[in-house]
């Protein structure tokens, strides 16, 4: 028999350079995180997994140069805030600690739920925060690090965010074709929000949408 056919390359995704910074090295959280992650490792597959599933080779926006990762005690989980170029992610040592018995699923999920938010656009500032919540979570669903936590539910409404709002996208996605999501974050690059958006990509409004996605929920629909 022939050989089978070669796969092809692995996309070029473009991989910033990756600084770390600890502030209470002698935290719990610390040891946590040193014990089950590369750092390197486990930033650069996030940076992949994120522009995996948010870009093609394409159209993967180029201009994150830098991303520091600082790791110190603080409330909350984690946030991320930075210029065009050069992004910080702020990951609670507490929260590490907490999830000690979880801890490298938690951390890879954190850093790939933060990582969106340094490539995903954002309709020039103007996105609904539980939509870019949203899409992060997705991202980090598609990737197979939801937390145990998680539940498929429809809640009050679809830009709750999270995962709430993660399952509606997954329920898009799949309904409407590969890539949904990848269009919808591609029509916020360079205008202002417009929940239009949603019926360029599926012909349905978003409104249409939600109330299909509760239906499939409550079992009368097929997905």
């Amino acid at each position: 028999m022939p050989p089978p056919p070669p796969h092809g390359p692995e996309p070029q995704w473009p991989i910033p350079t990756f600084n770390i910074r600890i502030e209470d090295l002698a935290h719990p959280g610390a040891k946590l995180f040193l014990d089950n992650v590369r750092p390197d490792v486990a930033l650069r597959d996030a940076v992949t997994t994120v522009c995996s599933w948010l870009y093609t080779p394409e159209t993967v926006p180029t201009n994150v140069q830098c991303v520091t990762l600082v790791l110190r005690p603080m409330d909350g989980v984690a946030h991320t805030f930075g210029s065009a170029t050069h992004k910080e992610i702020h990951f609670s040592l507490d929260h590490i600690r907490n999830c000690a018995s979880r801890a490298r699923d938690e951390i890879l999920g954190v850093l790939t739920h933060e990582m969106v938010h340094c490539y995903q656009y954002n309709a020039l500032g103007k996105c609904p925060g539980g939509l870019i919540e949203g899409i992060a979570d997705w991202v980090r669903l598609n990737a197979g690090l939801s937390p145990p936590h998680w539940k498929r539910e429809a809640g009050e409404k679809w830009d709750a965010g999270y995962q709430t709002t993660a399952y509606f996208l997954d329920w898009i996605e799949g309904r409407y074709g590969d890539g949904s999501i990848r269009e919808l974050n591609e029509g916020m690059k360079d205008k202002e929000y417009d929940e239009h958006i949603f019926k360029d990509v599926t012909g349905r409004k978003i409104s249409k949408l939600w109330k299909l996605y509760k239906e499939h929920l409550e079992g009368h629909t097929e997905p």
